[in-house]
């Protein structure tokens, strides 16, 4: 909205750390969003930012600044679902920031069924390691996180948790295939195709071998996890993943994946969760909502 304008600019121009790289993002011309800045720093009877050699940063009042227009983008957004919501149709924007191991199936599964009753909701989904996603949250960016290993952000407020044992994946001919559970020592025997780090599994996975003195040497790394399945299914590597990584209804009979053992590896959690104080907009809380069922139904959630 006209009102909120000058609310966006100084959020683009701290973004940017520049007004010229900001202006460029916004279409209209550097000295014109100067004036605004200045215009907007005259009112308040204080500057917001410090001018910089090679560009600008916010001070301490600017940083205050930032943190009512986030608060005050975020209640208009909502404002205008509940809006929505009035004539019946849900319309709004869902921003998540979440594990990579969500990506590939259990997300795009999700999305598409709430997108198939309320299609006018648009998505937004990025991967994220626990500390971008909180930083996601904190910065208004993202609405809802889903984080593998325990938050450190005092904000956050954890809406559920997901008990998430931990999975072999290997080809289905591999000599650990038919087993029940599987010995993480066992494990080591073979390559390995570890998520890079800092991924929370990958986190979860050295904790577990530093404990017991071992050492994880992957032949192979990446911050995909399909690329990890394909790869443990071609050839007789041994990957890791979480059951919500794990295609479910369109299992592969390529892919074998016994837990391991939890004698030797106790299940992580999967912990989802909002900016604490935030109230959602309705699309987000709805959704939101749905994953808490979907997690209740599918998996071991509290």
């Amino acid at each position: 909205m006209r009102h909120l304008a000058p609310l966006h600019y100084v959020e683009e121009v701290a973004k940017a750390g520049s007004i010229r790289r900001a202006a460029d993002v916004l279409s209209i011309t550097a000295s014109a969003l100067n004036r605004r800045i200045l215009s907007l720093e005259d009112e308040l009877g204080v500057p917001i930012f410090e001018r910089l050699p090679r560009g600008v940063r916010l001070n301490t009042a600017g940083e205050l600044l930032l943190h009512h227009i986030r608060n005050q983008m975020s209640d208009m957004a909502r404002v205008r679902s509940q809006i929505a919501d009035l004539s019946g149709v849900r319309r709004g924007h869902v921003a998540i920031a979440c594990a990579q191991a969500l990506m590939p199936h259990f997300l795009p599964r999700e999305i598409e069924a709430y997108r198939g009753e309320h299609p006018a909701v648009t998505f937004n989904a990025l991967v994220h390691d626990r500390e971008s996603a909180e930083r996601a949250l904190s910065e208004y960016a993202a609405d809802i996180a889903l984080i593998f290993e325990p938050p450190r952000l005092g904000d956050f407020q954890t809406l559920t948790t997901i008990r998430q044992p931990v999975h072999c994946v290997m080809a289905r001919d591999h000599p650990l295939a038919g087993r029940e559970t599987v010995r993480l020592g066992e494990c080591l025997n073979y390559p390995l195709a570890l998520p890079a780090a800092p991924d929370g599994l990958r986190f979860l996975l050295e904790s577990v071998a530093s404990t017991s003195g071992a050492q994880l040497a992957p032949a192979v790394e990446s911050d995909s996890y399909e690329f990890l399945l394909n790869h443990a299914a071609s050839g007789g590597m041994v990957s890791f993943q979480i059951p919500v990584g794990i295609p479910q209804a369109c299992a592969r009979p390529d892919l074998a994946s016994p837990p391991v053992d939890p004698r030797d590896m106790p299940p992580g959690l999967l912990f989802m969760g909002q900016l604490r104080g935030r109230v959602l907009p309705v699309a987000a809380a709805r959704f939101a909502d749905r994953l808490a069922a979907t997690f209740a139904s599918e998996f071991d959630a509290d």
